[in-house]
């Protein structure tokens, strides 16, 4: 069977099931509201809504077909360099068919560097960074680790697809730049920073990507306020969310 097959052999043991969620996995915030909002005016009808918001836990090997294999390769890899893949690999987590490495952030370079150059493991390309937020609750998993940034690295030598994602904390928003190893990853780290205020040490020229240099905040951060700015669309005067009907 072809390596591009996600999973190949994902019925090889019944421990290798995909990551729970429900009542299990990692509860990463508790969200009120339909799209986790609290500042601004909830024209959803859904400002009563409260829910657990979980992702999956670790997995458990064996992961499943080639999933084994790169994670073998790369903890030897590590070694070899004098580094414990414990230390790097924050863990691995197996869901529906996909495969993702959660790195430490001090070790995202070394990590990255090892996946590109060795002849076993070759992925030669990353298709960008996406930031993620989670902002932390009493209750959440997240505290401390509220900002994350997730890699797609594909190997065109294996056909392969895996992903790095890597957290750091609303205090210090810093994760290390990988433009050294994937310059491609030039704009998107522009991106993730405009938008979600991760700050990639490293960057040739972190600066805005999107919204013009003197913007206050980060838009796509869920704890950006909702509305404060009307619109002028082909005329009109829209008004700003926090100024319309509300439901509440």
């Amino acid at each position: 069977m072809s390596d591009e097959t996600p999973n190949p052999e994902k019925d090889l043991s019944a421990q290798n099931l995909p990551g729970q969620r429900g009542d299990h996995g990692e509860e990463v915030r508790l969200q009120r509201g339909m799209f986790g909002a609290n500042n601004g005016g909830d024209t959803s009808g859904y400002g009563g809504l409260v829910r657990s918001i979980r992702m999956p836990g670790p997995s458990g090997r064996p992961y499943g077909g080639w999933f084994d294999e790169v994670a073998d390769e790369l903890e030897g890899a590590l070694e070899e360099q004098g580094l414990l893949p414990e230390n790097a690999i924050e863990k691995t987590v197996v869901d529906r068919g996909e495969l993702t490495f959660h790195i430490a952030r001090e070790h995202l370079v070394r990590v990255a560097r090892t996946l590109r150059d060795d002849p076993a493991l070759r992925f030669e390309l990353c298709t960008g960074v996406s930031g993620v937020h989670y902002p932390g609750t009493v209750t959440s998993q997240e505290v401390g680790r509220e900002l994350h940034a997730v890699y797609h690295l594909r190997s065109l030598t294996h056909g392969r697809l895996i992903r790095l994602e890597v957290s750091a904390p609303d205090a210090d928003p810093r994760i290390p730049s990988l433009v050294a190893v994937y310059p491609t990853n030039d704009w998107h780290e522009r991106e993730a920073y405009d938008f979600f205020g991760i700050v990639f040490d490293g960057h040739p020229a972190l600066t805005r990507i999107m919204m013009p240099d003197d913007w206050q905040g980060h838009p796509q951060r869920k704890d950006y306020s909702l509305g404060g700015i009307a619109v002028e669309y082909k005329g009109a005067q829209i008004p700003a969310p926090d100024q319309r009907r509300s439901y509440s």
